[in-house]
């Protein structure tokens, strides 16, 4: 580890120099020990730099010239790169970090080979609720921003954690003046019309319960930015990255591993294979499986997103409906009642499949997979569809 503080952008250099580089960027409010639950699992792949915001941290609060922003945030950035001998590297940003991050892949796109926009937006909000912020800073101090930060950061299941304390405690100590000089930056900042520039492979990633920047904002990002992929972290707020380390670390993990083998075939069919997923097996159930990898079977996702998913389930010789009838047939005469349930329910509950043609693929596997392995697959489809029949409790 090395921390180094120059005239520039404090930052902190982890994990082996010889590996790719990774910037990370944090969000307004924070230093960056925000990004300290990903730093051990993503210093195995690669070198990561990680910096702070003008007054935050251990970088110089006057560090910004008067009325600058995000663009003179992101010229910083490359200060710091280029001062390591980085040339080109991947790019994880949260919220005003995924701003700088966007706003250097739109206009330096030779410096960024992949990116990742975290719980961030094209353009956050109104400007008038930024300035009006600032005005609160410079007037009032930082308390009365910091006593409300954890209920805009973290769930209120979260909000008592010691890391969510000691992330409110590091905004108490952030320079009132540059807050507010950033705040104007996050009001002058909207890059919706330039977002069809990013030509990095681009992953973005929001908390379902943010409240800072909502899921329609990363929505936003993910359609306006040629072949982005989006994960939502469920029971996560703006810094999901901390309320559910792991979750983003392996959706971090999945992509950058992708993104480096974008020379070939094997970014398409990631990208392609999680649209299938999440078409076949619904969004829910997706979401829930991305939210349970850990950095131990993260491997095992981007395989099956890849392989079964990216490589056999979009082939266009047979559709999804007849794929669906194949898959349950097989699953059946293996006894994999696991998987047979997830994929009943998804079969049901997508249309693809009404309870009539189930009954007929558990009849015709009657036939040519035994009596025993249907008759177990017909009280299990007998479940799932009473259940989904039954009314719904209010």
């Amino acid at each position: 580890m090395t921390s180094l503080t120059a005239a520039g952008l404090h930052h902190q250099v982890d994990g082996p120099l010889s590996a790719p580089p990774l910037l990370l960027g944090p969000s307004l409010g924070t230093s960056l020990a925000v990004w300290d639950p990903q730093v051990a699992g993503l210093t195995r792949s690669h070198r990561v730099v990680r910096w702070d915001l003008p007054g935050h941290g251990g970088t110089p609060a006057d560090l910004l010239p008067p009325g600058g922003g995000v663009p003179e945030l992101g010229r910083e950035v490359l200060k710091v790169a280029d001062a390591l001998g980085i040339d080109r590297f991947a790019y994880a940003g949260i919220s005003l970090g995924g701003a700088v991050g966007t706003w250097l892949a739109v206009h330096h796109p030779e410096r960024v080979t992949s990116l990742a926009i975290l719980c961030s937006s094209a353009r956050f909000g109104e400007p008038q609720d930024w300035q009006d912020r600032a005005r609160t800073v410079r007037t009032s101090g930082i308390g009365q921003i910091a006593d409300g930060s954890a209920g805009r950061w973290f769930t209120p299941a979260f909000a008592g954690d010691p890391a969510a304390r000691a992330l409110v405690d590091t905004m108490r100590a952030t320079d009132p003046e540059a807050y507010a000089a950033l705040c104007e930056a996050l009001a002058a900042y909207d890059l919706r019309a330039d977002l069809d520039r990013v030509t990095a492979p681009t992953l973005v990633v929001a908390g379902r319960n943010d409240p800072a920047t909502p899921v329609a904002h990363a929505r936003e990002l993910a359609d306006g930015i040629p072949g982005a992929g989006l994960v939502e972290i469920p029971g996560a707020a703006h810094l999901a990255n901390v309320e559910r380390p792991d979750a983003v670390l392996s959706a971090l993990l999945g992509h950058f591993a992708t993104a480096a083998e974008a020379g070939s075939d094997d970014g398409t069919r990631h990208a392609a294979g999680l649209s299938v997923r999440r078409t076949v097996l619904g969004d829910a159930h997706v979401d829930r499986a991305i939210a349970r990898t850990t950095p131990f079977t993260a491997v095992f996702q981007d395989f099956i997103t890849r392989y079964a998913w990216g490589e056999v389930w979009t082939r266009p010789g047979l559709d999804h409906r007849t794929r669906r009838c194949l898959t349950l047939t097989a699953l059946i005469a293996l006894g994999h009642h696991g998987e047979l349930e997830m994929h009943l329910r998804a079969a049901l509950g997508s249309g693809d499949l009404t309870p009539d043609e189930v009954q007929e693929v558990l009849l015709q596997s009657a036939v040519y997979c035994g009596v025993p392995a249907a008759n177990s697959a017909f009280a299990l489809a007998d479940r799932i569809i009473a259940e989904s029949a039954a009314p719904k409790e209010k």
